[in-house]
Order: C-alpha cells, then structure tokens, then sequence
C-alpha cells in the first residue's frame, strides 16, 4: 500500500479545523491532494521508507492524532493507488483502515461485486446507461467486450471504464492548491498564563512550521496565529509577509507580532497553532537581498541545521530556548 484515501468525520462546527487536519497529513508527506470538503489523497511512498512503517500503520498513526489534537475520527482507505484507495474508502469505518489488494488480480476480485457507481468518474447519468443494459457491477463491465462499452459511453470513456473496472489505476496524488496550508501547533499541559512560554511555545511552531516549508521546498505568503483559550474560545489573525519566506526567523516575528497587538494580558491559554498559507514553490519565489551580514548567517545556519535535522532527527538541532 502507498496511498491513503482519508474523510475527516467533520460536524459542522469543527469545519474550521480541516487546514489543520490537511496539515497533519502534511507531516507524512508533502504529496497531500485535497478532496473537498472534508477529505484528501496522500501518497506515503516516501513516508513508509522514512518512519520504517507500512501506510495502513501510518494510518492508525493518522487517525490517533487527529482524534487527540482537534477530536475528530476519520474513516481511512488505503491502496496501491487513488483509485483503489478512494474505492477502499467506501468500506472503511472509523476506527479500522480498508485496505484494497496490491495484487492486479485479487485487485479485480476485490471490484467485481461492487456496483459500477463506486468508481470516481462515472456519474448517475453513465450508471444509469450501464444498469439498463446489465453493466450494473464492476465485474461484469471488465468481462464486457471493449465495444460494447464504447458504443454505450464512447470510445475513450468506454476504454478507461475498462481499464479501471479491472483495477488498472494510472492516477497520481496531484497536490493542488484548496490543501495549500500547513500548520503547526502546541498544546499545554495545563492552561498556560506565563507570556514567557506562550512566547516558547510560538517560537516551537514558527521553527517547526519553517523546517517542513523547506523540506516541501515551498515559501508561505501568510502566517495566521490561532489562540485557543480555556473556556474553549479562540481568536485568530493573520499577517501578510513583506515577502514570501520560509525563513524561520521570519515566521517567528510574525507570530510574535501577532501575539503581543493581541494584549493578553493574564489570559489562560490551552494551545496555539500557527498556519501557513498562500504556499507557492520555492524555486519560484523572489527574495530581497540584503546587506546584511547576519541575516545571511543566519540562514546558511539554517540550512545546515536542516540537513542535520534529516539526518539525525527533527530534535538534533533547536534553539536552546526550546531544548530547555
């Protein structure tokens, strides 16, 4: 298995918590596709090599937590491919993980009784085309002559149906823009009213938050700050960066910034989560040079820690204020 097919089991009043969710699937892996409204696609085939587990493993790492950072379950499919995963989908319940069959022909006894409706792509008006003349399962459109389906659906729709009936997926997860946002978050034990570690705790997700933009190779244009208080309220806001960055040190003076125009004052924090969005690949984004010395040093330190981090570990190198 490589790919998970995930749908968030999302009340309407936990809509505002779906960034973050796509964020936590972003912790496995850069390669999220966004189902709206409240699913995704993401492949794990560099996932499964780095964590040393399999993607139905990975998945009950998932599903752990997204049920204790925002209490929301999830139902999971997974599969050697989108199709297979989102079909697998359908027959997976919160709390287990589907898995559909790698095997090409255990894939196509895992469609055959299957109605044909459950396939992406194929719409009430072609099922209902394919019913009135018996195609009404899976496996009996993969046993139909190729030019019968053409004649019913058209040639190169007739083709895949084929195809896809007999388990064949050519899809890829294509990481689009509605999952654009990554964000990171730090909860308190206990409901926190010291400045000094709502100020640690931001510093933790800004560096956080900067290390997976570069490891993505992708630069944020908006930071938002979330605080969530411990009667359950919360106030957000968002800051557009001169530039985009993922500089981390940018990223933190932005949480900062953010944090004190809120004046807390004595307020009892339980968690703050800071969001990256309006993402854009690295490679393409501009940066305004600078004279100055530091700035540079900083980020040649940065990349080295970078390197060290994929090397050794995302705690082989931190600031010391969060080593503490």
């Amino acid at each position: 298995m490589t790919v998970l097919c995930v749908r968030f089991r999302l009340p309407p009043m936990y809509e505002a918590a779906l960034p973050g969710l796509l964020g936590l699937l972003e912790e496995f892996t850069p390669v999220v596709q966004a189902l709206p409204p409240d699913g995704a696609l993401a492949d794990l085939r560099g996932a499964e090599r780095y964590f040393g587990r399999s993607a139905v493993e990975l998945a009950s790492v998932i599903r752990v937590r997204s049920l204790a950072r925002y209490g929301v379950d999830c139902a999971i499919g997974a599969g050697p491919g989108p199709l297979l995963a989102r079909v697998a989908l359908r027959a997976a319940r919160p709390g287990a993980t589907c898995a559909a069959p790698e095997d090409p022909d255990a894939a196509a006894e895992f469609l055959a009784p299957l109605p044909v409706s459950v396939l992406p792509g194929v719409g009430a008006a072609t099922a209902r085309v394919l019913c009135e003349y018996g195609l009404d399962t899976l496996g009996r459109v993969a046993a139909a002559p190729p030019s019968t389906l053409q004649r019913l659906i058209g040639a190169k729709a007739g083709r895949e149906l084929r195809e896809r009936a007999r388990g064949t997926d050519r899809d890829r997860v294509a990481p689009d823009a509605v999952s654009r946002s990554l964000s990171a978050e730090r909860s308190f034990g206990l409901d926190e009213l010291d400045p000094a570690r709502h100020r640690r705790a931001l510093l933790g997700t800004a560096e956080d938050l900067g290390a997976r933009l570069r490891a993505a190779e992708k630069v944020c244009r908006t930071v938002a700050l979330t605080v969530r208080y411990a009667d359950g309220s919360a106030t957000t806001r968002s800051r557009t960066l001169p530039e985009p960055t993922a500089h981390s040190a940018a990223l933190t003076r932005a949480a900062y910034g953010m944090y004190e125009a809120l004046g807390l004052q004595r307020a009892r924090v339980r968690a703050v989560t800071l969001r990256a969005e309006g993402l854009g690949s690295a490679g393409h984004a501009s940066r305004q040079l600078t004279f100055d010395p530091v700035d540079e040093k900083v980020r040649r330190i940065e990349e080295v820690a970078d390197r060290a981090r994929a090397k050794f570990g995302p705690r082989a190198v931190m600031p010391g204020t969060l080593a503490a």
